[in-house]
């Protein structure tokens, strides 16, 4: 048999196994079928082709160019995620986790891109937070700024998930401007390699911006720098050994650690069988037990429920877990497949070992149990096994040893603090759950563990139909947790994007920020058009473009119009001596919603003309009261440009409402869609 031959693509060239590659067996058969692996790799010709071609390409486009380049990814690998799948049963995963990880990983590049589009700017600086105000005049200001680090990404990914664990660190470093150089877990590289040619052949990358190991580094970490990141997903073990690398130390290359850990879900004490939450909490352990055979780093491991109802918990799980058919995963009925490799299969029955020391397996004998149209013996199957810890206070095995595989371990606590204390004896997870349906119970689980989990995820009755479940990871929020769990954080949008960027501070004056940030900063030079503003199309707009207009003079006619209009009779506006009784008012006012009118009267052009619609007005302040008998003028400035299509873009206009003393009056920001 001709095993495939699973190569690398290094500095700009496919480069097949050399004698020393490692075999690949299918977790189905255990036959051999692949090789992968070259120990001659020219690692640092690979960080030099990633930082001197790669990352200057990637550093020219804006954030926008390259959100828009992630989508096309996304859309090339869906019009191929046939072949993707196809492939996948070697791991021994189920079309049902081929969609966690394929269709999954997919999803995460169009959230990234979306979030590229809508949350960050058509440029090349991302702007973290608001300006500070350094100086009593405002000539100097301050503001952080994040840049794309010029150096590398180097992923060292799991075998559990070889797309979406490629593809959710891909995204935001591309996102960010970073070239990456992708090493997945050698037992399932072979999915990897797929994905990655089918975004190469797409000709949508810059060269440089991706590639690929499959096998082993090298001595690739030794020659990281400051520019550099390591992003790694695996075993503490492994991710303590990385991490210690003097070059990594003494360099300070940024080391993102997403590990496995003891994550737990809680049974709220009002969560009794028969209630829907009851029923929901033995959906879902029984899901993560499952999916993946149980290879996910968000599986439930330790499942804390109520002293008086673990009986019930056992008895209703293994109900459950007794309709799993495990079976070859290419078949329809199969609900469970293959552990990813036989070493795997039986590193899990040595952690079940271990865990048995301390507690009671009351389901599930990996000696007896039944695989359909598959070889038990020759694959890497297992069955579901659920362990019962009778006395999880004085335990410690079923606290700190992972099976990573299709095992769980149900211990009861006596009230909700004592559940808290055992969630929180995990030291450090990617994510806890509580089912519940009283909202104290929530609040008190978030108050009293938050600090040890990266994510908590409740659910009830009221949440379950749309819920993505415990084991899911969103890229919309962070995935990660401390402690055991490596203490880093991913994904979480723009959050995951800043890691593979640097926030520096910027000082200087209103002008200087400015032009670095392009965005107009109160205080900058106006420039005066030759035209009014909305009479400009959103290309010929230049950043600073400013109209001041002509004043009015509001009128107690005007104030008390407005009310009997709108019906906004507040005694502020109406009843003057209610009025000075406040300590805001000096007397009668006008509305504040009446000064924008007044404002947009002031600066709108009536004609048709660019400006397509008015989308929304952000960040409103009212500063001084406006009497009857003051006048107000506007001033009305270019702040910021977003291209959104080929047609239009959004301009976003910074507006000051001035009194007759050119008292600040008012400020906001209004939206536009200008036609390009």
């Amino acid at each position: 048999m001709t095993l495939q031959q699973i190569s690398s693509f290094a500095a700009g060239e496919w480069i097949t196994p050399d004698a020393g590659a490692r075999t690949i067996a299918s977790a189905i058969t255990g036959e051999a079928f692949a090789t992968a692996g070259n120990s001659s790799l020219d690692v640092q010709g690979m960080l030099d082709y990633a930082r001197t071609v790669g990352g200057p390409a990637l550093r020219k486009m804006t954030f926008h160019e390259r959100a828009k380049m992630i989508k096309a990814l996304a859309n090339a690998l869906g019009a191929q995620k046939q072949a993707l799948y196809d492939l996948s049963f070697n791991t021994g995963a189920i079309q049902s986790d081929h969609m966690i990880d394929i269709d999954g990983g997919i999803g995460t590049m169009f959230v990234f891109a979306s979030k590229g589009r809508r949350e960050m700017p058509d440029g090349h600086v991302y702007l973290d937070g608001d300006l500070e105000q350094l100086s009593r005049n405002g000539t100097f200001l301050g503001q952080h700024v994040c840049t794309p680090l010029q150096g590398v990404a180097v992923h060292i990914n799991a075998f559990n998930f070889p797309v979406w664990g490629m593809l959710e660190k891909l995204a935001p470093t591309l996102l960010a401007g970073v070239p990456a150089i992708v090493k997945p877990a050698t037992n399932s590289c072979y999915v990897t390699e797929l994905a990655v040619k089918i975004m190469l052949d797409a000709g949508i990358l810059p060269p440089g911006a991706l590639q690929l190991v499959s096998g082993g580094l090298g001595d690739m970490l030794d020659h990281l720098g400051m520019q550099d990141v390591v992003s790694f997903t695996g075993s503490a073990n492994t991710a303590l050994m990385l991490r210690s690398n003097p070059v990594i130390l003494n360099n300070a290359v940024r080391f993102v650690a997403e590990q496995d850990s003891l994550n737990a879900s809680i049974l709220g004490p009002d969560a009794e069988p028969g209630t829907p939450e009851f029923d929901l909490f033995i959906k879902e352990v029984s899901r993560e037990m499952t999916a993946k055979a149980g290879q996910k780093c968000t599986a439930i491991r330790r499942i804390i429920a109520p002293e008086t109802t673990t009986q019930a918990v056992i008895e209703a799980l293994s109900a459950r877990l007794a309709k799993i058919t495990i079976g070859d995963p290419r078949l329809d009925s199969t609900r469970m497949g293959a552990l990813v490799s036989k070493g795997q299969k039986q590193d899990v029955l040595e952690k079940a070992a271990i865990l048995g020391q301390e507690a009671e397996r009351v389901f599930g004998d990996p000696e007896n149990f039944e695989v359909k149209g598959a070889d038990k013996d020759k694959g890497a199957f297992l069955p579901p096994m659920l362990f019962h810890c009778a006395d999880p206070d004085n335990a410690q095995r079923v606290h700190d040893t992972e099976a990573f595989g299709p095992v769980s371990t149900v211990m009861g606590y006596r009230d909700l603090d004592h559940a808290i204390a055992l969630a929180n004896r995990g030291q450090g997870s990617l994510v806890t759950s509580v089912i519940t349906h009283d909202p104290t119970v929530a609040r008190d689980v978030v108050l009293g563990s938050g600090a040890y989990h990266g994510r908590i995820y409740i659910n009830n009755r009221d949440s379950m139909k749309e819920s993505t479940g415990h084991g899911s990871p969103l890229p919309h929020m962070v995935h990660g947790g401390p402690g055991r769990a490596g203490g880093g954080e991913e994904m979480g949008g723009v959050r995951g994007v800043k890691h593979y960027m640097q926030r520096t501070a910027i000082q200087g004056s209103p002008e200087m920020l400015t032009a670095i940030g392009e965005r107009w900063v109160p205080g900058t030079p106006e420039i005066k058009a030759t035209a009014h503003p909305f009479t400009r199309k959103y290309g010929e707009l230049s950043i600073g473009e400013t109209l001041n207009t002509a004043s009015r003079t509001v009128t107690l006619d005007d104030i008390e119009l407005f009310a009997k209009f709108t019906g906004d009779t507040f005694y502020a506006h109406m009843d003057d001596e209610a009025a000075k009784r406040n300590p805001f008012f000096p007397g009668r006012v006008a509305h504040g919603y009446l000064l924008l009118s007044f404002a947009a009267g002031l600066f709108v052009e009536p004609n048709e003309g660019p400006v397509l619609a008015n989308t929304g007005l952000d960040n409103l302040r009212f500063m001084k009261p406006v009497s009857a008998g003051d006048s107000i003028k506007v001033r009305l400035s270019v702040k910021k440009k977003t291209q959104r299509t080929d047609e239009y873009g959004e301009v976003r206009w910074h507006v000051t409402l001035t009194n007759q003393n050119d008292e600040m009056v008012a400020e906001y920001e209004l939206l536009t869609m200008n036609a390009y």
